[in-house]
């Protein structure tokens, strides 16, 4: 049996605008059926990133697939639904019209259409919005109406940029509904998304990225992929302290009012030594609490340098 093709190989991707190297070196794998999520601060390149894998933007070196095909061969993107973060929909179509256009934009039969548009609708909650104009939607409303159109031709790999933008907490389970039903169907959703919590519901593997490049790649459940913080509580803080701990852990927070240190770790390998370096020093060392680290605490720990003030 001949195992199908990734959904998504990116090997080395690079975008260069002028002298703004936009996306470095874009390097990952997602495989079919994944619901895959991309986090990055503001200017990591998400958006070039998405870009360059849609055929919107040429690559300056690197190469990449989409569903076995070169990112170069359109017929790649029939199989393809993407819903942009940006988008301006035509205002005077109704939604069923609009829906049927982008069926025909896609080469869906006739009849197809006419299955698949309200089928859309309902799925979306915009059934009564039928015949309604897109010019008298809410941001909300054509949210919804554009997550349809991206499934219109019922895709194997759909990208979605900010899906629960503008939609209230509702429309947001809403969205997660429906990706759970795509992911339960065998679709590949490649979801780009600056709500960590939304992220960390949804998808089930999930890429930090950060000034072009992605800097680390983490399964999401119980434990994010063996990523720990650990506290400890001391009977003292002093410099030497900090500083030694920093051997194990690039990140060491230090609360004084509880004398209690946090050291952010790959694994939990290095604890026993940790423990023995405190004590060998003459620090008392009342507790060591390793905990899970949350999908927040893993990205800031991640691409925190990079961040400026809010991430997208």
């Amino acid at each position: 049996m001949v195992q199908a093709s990734p959904a998504i190989e990116a090997f080395g991707l690079r975008k260069v605008y002028g002298s703004k190297v936009a996306v470095d070196s874009l390097t990952l794998t997602v495989e079919r059926g994944e619901v895959f999520g991309f986090l990055g601060p503001n200017g990591a390149g998400k958006t070039t990133s998405v870009k360059m894998l849609l055929g919107l933007a040429q690559p300056t070196a690197g190469e990449g697939k989409l569903l076995g095909l070169p990112i170069t061969d359109p017929r790649c993107r029939q199989r393809v639904g993407f819903l942009p973060e940006h988008f301006r929909f035509h205002e005077w179509l109704r939604a069923d019209e609009f829906l049927d256009l982008h069926g025909k934009l896609h080469g869906l039969p006739k009849e197809v259409r006419a299955r698949r548009v309200p089928e859309l609708l309902e799925l979306v909650g915009l059934t009564e919005a039928a015949e309604r104009r897109l010019g008298t939607f809410s941001k909300g409303m054509l949210q919804r109406i554009g997550l349809a159109q991206a499934l219109i031709n019922e895709p194997e790999l759909v990208f979605l940029d900010e899906p629960t933008s503008g939609l209230d907490p509702l429309g947001r389970r809403m969205v997660r509904d429906i990706i759970r039903h795509l992911r339960e169907r065998g679709t590949t959703v490649f979801l780009n998304s600056h709500l960590l919590s939304e992220v960390e519901i949804t998808c089930t593997r999930v890429a930090f990225v950060a000034s072009g490049r992605v800097r680390h790649i983490t399964s999401l459940g119980e434990h994010q992929d063996g990523f720990i913080q650990v506290d400890l509580r001391v009977g003292k803080i002093d410099e030497g302290l900090v500083a030694g701990l920093g051997q194990w852990s690039a990140q060491v927070d230090v609360n004084t009012s509880t004398n209690t240190l946090t050291l952010h770790l790959s694994d939990e390998s290095s604890l026993p030594k940790i423990a023995r370096w405190v004590v060998e020093r003459g620090t008392d060392l009342y507790s060591l609490s390793p905990r899970a680290m949350s999908l927040e605490d893993l990205f800031f720990s991640v691409v925190g340098s990079d961040i400026s003030c809010e991430t997208s």
